[in-house]
């Protein structure tokens, strides 16, 4: 009990001090190794002795100016960061929305801004240590890895601490006292948080999800891999995005299991392809654990592009009357928050996109290739409802 009570006692003093976001200098942990460091790029960035994507050194997680229109969203160009920070942001809505004061937490102060991002970081990195234990990477001025023809240094992994909790209180509270080193703009907070997730999955354990010889999480893709944003979700690095487990084989093979989602997500995903899916894509097409997630958040990844629809009811997935009528709201990292109405009482035949595309309402945005894409999304979740695009609002910061 009087264990209990001093760990209530730490996270109510950290929660009530302004201190707590002050840019306070790193101390302790443990220096990465040479096999650590060669052994994370590897696992990262696929090679470790050739220069690594640069937008990873540079992106922070930042929010937009306070108390204004879309000051609850993150800023992210259109890079291979995007996924992962759409993800994040999923997790800064429930925050808001679920536990923080609800929808007027849309234009967060100051304070209410860094309060969603931190609870967000502890959140996903406690579900991705399995609720047991987290590692976290962060830097130091010292390097530990030298540069040579095996490895070339990038200024960041070489001068890694890693820090080791197994209490979600104090995990909380150590991110809070570091939470300015992830959102330093230019600077490697989204590398750091990505380093983190791994070595706290576990480097073999993370090579296993992605089920490939000789892959990696950064893929070529223009604003990132799937897998990543798996991670954040789910605490696995997986690209198949089914329910449970499917054994895959013919004839010829063995068949061999493919993990998928092991248990509903609190933040969903949802993915469109526009050509009819493959065999080899069937795994890869989200499931009801992704697709009815424990809030009505939803990341979505519309042919590679990156973004969040989200609705302010919380009672929108657990009561079917709540989906008759409804509206939901598109925000992209990018800068531009996109309003629709979404009715089921009327159904559709749309037979796909393409028909979809064909009876888009005449609306304000009805000629946007994005939004469209973004209807597609929606109604592999609500299959045939109607969508109206019902206003626009961009940032001005």
């Amino acid at each position: 009990m009087c264990t209990v009570q001093k760990r209530t006692d730490r996270v109510m003093y950290a929660r009530n001090q302004q201190y707590k976001y002050s840019r306070e200098p790193v101390t302790g942990g443990q220096p990465i190794t040479v096999e650590q460091a060669k052994a994370l790029r590897l696992a990262v960035f696929g090679a470790c002795d050739t220069p690594p994507r640069g937008e990873w050194f540079r992106t922070g997680l930042v929010f937009r100016d306070p108390e204004k229109e879309l000051s609850y969203g993150l800023r992210a160009r259109r890079n291979g960061t995007r996924g992962m920070l759409s993800a994040i942001q999923g997790y800064i809505l429930k925050h808001l929305l679920f536990t923080g004061c609800g929808s007027s937490c849309l234009k967060p102060s100051k304070q209410q801004q860094l309060d969603a991002l931190s609870r967000s970081l502890t959140t996903i990195l406690w579900k991705t240590g399995e609720n047991k234990q987290v590692v976290i990477c962060l830097p130091q001025e010292k390097s530990y890895v030298s540069h040579s023809l095996n490895y070339f240094q990038d200024n960041v992994t070489e001068k890694l601490h890693l820090f080791e909790l197994t209490n979600v209180e104090d995990l909380e509270i150590f991110i809070k006292r570091y939470l300015h080193l992830f959102q330093d703009d230019p600077g490697p907070g989204s590398l750091l948080l990505l380093y983190s997730a791994v070595l706290t999955r576990g480097l073999s354990k993370t090579m296993s999800d992605l089920m490939e010889e000789k892959s990696y999480l950064i893929s070529n893709a223009e604003e990132g891999s799937i897998c990543i944003v798996t991670l954040l979700l789910t605490g696995r690095a997986t690209p198949n995005l089914h329910n449970g487990i499917i054994n895959i084989g013919d004839e010829h093979h063995y068949a061999i299991p493919h993990y998928g989602v092991l248990a509903r997500s609190e933040v969903g995903l949802l993915v469109h392809y526009e050509e009819t899916a493959t065999p080899a894509q069937i795994t890869q097409i989200p499931g009801s654990r992704l697709k009815t997630p424990s809030y009505p958040i939803w990341v979505v990844c519309a042919k590679g592009h990156y973004g969040v629809l989200f609705n302010t009811n919380r009672e929108l997935l657990r009561n079917h009357l709540a989906e008759r009528r409804f509206p939901l709201t598109y925000y992209s990292c990018s800068g531009t928050e996109n309003y629709a109405t979404v009715d089921t009482r009327t159904h559709h035949n749309t037979g796909g996109c393409r028909s979809s595309r064909a009876n888009a309402s005449d609306d304000v945005n009805n000629t946007n290739p994005q939004l469209l894409l973004i209807e597609c999304l929606i109604h592999t979740k609500w299959e045939g409802a109607s969508v109206q695009w019902t206003g626009v609002t961009n940032a001005m910061n």
